[in-house]
């Protein structure tokens, strides 16, 4: 990207002087007609030197004002402004136009194309004065105080003074047909809208000074992955006292019980019929020389066993009857050949 170079003109504070124009070896159609149309006396332009000449010369009048937008701005700070159903009233008493004029300072068709405009102490100072007696007021009056309020407001309004001088507005050389006579013009094409939020750009709002920070003072975690006061290992298990067996184990079998629904059957059996002795010795089959075929009946121990009703056969549930039978469990009660201790 070329560097841009402004003649010193265009520096703040900076008094006016001719623009610097500088003009590509062919020149456009647009500009030839322009300067024939705004200038009363003929001159030749037949050449790049002499549409230089007769443009720097049309431009360095001390008529060539321009007028680049025209904006509203209120007469008084928001709290004095006076209030009307009518908006029209409103609008006549509590706003003003200013427009904003602005000078050439520098033309430039060979590397950027472009046309540069310098404010003029007039705006510069309607823009200044409005900044400080209402726009820096109702900013105060919106902003909550702090201490050092006044000072940054001070400081805004200087920063301002220092944008309003420095402001120069670009745009494309096109915009040199809006040229009447006596150097004089106005922007066309929708480049005053743009020319419109330059300006406002310039309006910094006062902004209040952040809030402290607060530094939260957290535990020191034990290991770099540990998120809380943790232990680093488990709190061991105290061991249990020894206990001597007797105590364990019951010197004699414990009768099961059941629920609720079966507790009249139960209570009506007595132990006396099972003649379980205590504890229940492990079963062992006499012997006995006879064929193997002879004993397919229970042994006789079992016999008392039989008589003692298991709680499944006692009560079926539904649902037990069908999974037993589902797994075949119903033709195998039959065929034990043994007998089993409850």
């Amino acid at each position: 990207m070329p560097t841009v170079l402004l003649p010193s003109s265009a520096a703040a504070f900076a008094p006016r002087s001719s623009p610097n124009v500088v003009l590509h070896r062919k020149v456009a159609p647009w500009l030839t007609a322009t300067l024939k149309r705004v200038n009363r006396v003929k001159r030749p332009l037949n050449n790049v030197t002499q549409h230089t000449r007769c443009l720097t010369e049309t431009l360095s009048s001390p008529n060539a004002i321009w007028t680049l937008c025209s904006m509203m701005f209120p007469k008084a700070p928001e709290a004095e402004l006076r209030k009307d159903e009518n908006p029209l009233i409103e609008g006549l008493f509590n706003y003003q136009m200013i427009h904003i004029e602005a000078y050439v300072v520098h033309v430039d068709m060979v590397s950027r194309n472009e046309v540069a405009f310098k404010l003029t102490p007039e705006t510069i100072e309607s823009l200044v004065d409005f900044h400080h007696d209402i726009y820096s007021v109702d900013a105060a009056a919106n902003t909550w105080d702090w201490s050092g309020k006044q000072a940054q407001l001070k400081k805004l309004q200087d920063e301002f003074v220092q944008a309003a001088n420095k402001f120069v507005y670009r745009t494309d050389a096109e915009a040199l047909e809006g040229l009447e006579e006596d150097g004089a013009g106005e922007l066309l094409c929708g480049r005053g809208e743009d020319a419109q939020a330059a300006i406002r750009n310039l309006f910094v709002s006062l902004l209040p000074p952040p809030p402290p920070v607060v530094d939260v003072l957290r535990p020191m975690p034990l290991l770099p992955s540990s998120t809380g006061p943790e232990a680093w290992w488990h709190s061991p298990i105290p061991p249990s006292a020894p206990v001597e067996s007797w105590k364990v184990l019951p010197p004699s079998p414990t009768p099961a019980t059941t629920g609720d629904s079966n507790a009249n059957l139960w209570a009506s059996l007595s132990f006396s019929d099972a003649q379980l002795p205590s504890p229940t010795p492990s079963y062992s089959q006499p012997f006995t020389t006879a064929p193997f075929a002879t004993y397919d009946s229970m042994a006789a121990t079992s016999a008392a066993l039989a008589t003692l009703p298991l709680p499944s056969m006692l009560v079926q549930p539904c649902s037990t009857a069908a999974n037993v039978a589902g797994f075949g469990w119903g033709d195998f009660a039959p065929s034990l050949q043994y007998g089993t201790t409850m």
